[in-house]
């Protein structure tokens, strides 16, 4: 076994996070009319701007704040999640934006109402 495997019986040592929270905003974008739309024909590229600057205004640290290609929540969109949690969110308008940030990463809670739960799904095609 070479020293890049790791040992099953071992205990498992990760390095420590370089960031508290990963923050990824879907800013895909599909041609008009496509029938699951896009996060980006949404607004979510001004969002993640704005989430940017917000959170640099309010001294959120070690926090990333990033743009992803399709994250596959295109129907509940603009889409964005936050790791590690791994919690999902809609946010429409700055103000929910600022929600997210105040309640998530502030205050290490949760703005429940801009939340994508297990509900928000498709119906499975027949």
């Amino acid at each position: 076994m070479t020293d890049a495997l790791l040992d099953a019986n071992e205990p498992r040592q990760d390095p420590a996070p370089y960031f508290r929270a990963h923050v990824f905003v879907c800013c895909n974008r599909r041609p008009d009319g496509h029938r699951r739309g896009s996060c980006a024909a949404r607004g979510s590229e001004g969002l993640r701007d704005y989430m940017k600057a917000r959170a640099k205004e309010l001294g959120v640290r070690d926090v990333r704040i990033n743009q992803a290609g399709c994250l596959d929540r295109c129907e509940f969109g603009p889409a964005l999640v936050i790791y590690p949690e791994g919690v999902w969110y809609s946010p429409k308008t700055r103000e929910d934006v600022d929600a997210i940030l105040q309640a998530h990463l502030v205050e290490g809670g949760r703005a429940r109402h801009l939340m994508l739960t297990e509900k928000d799904v498709l119906p499975a095609k027949g």
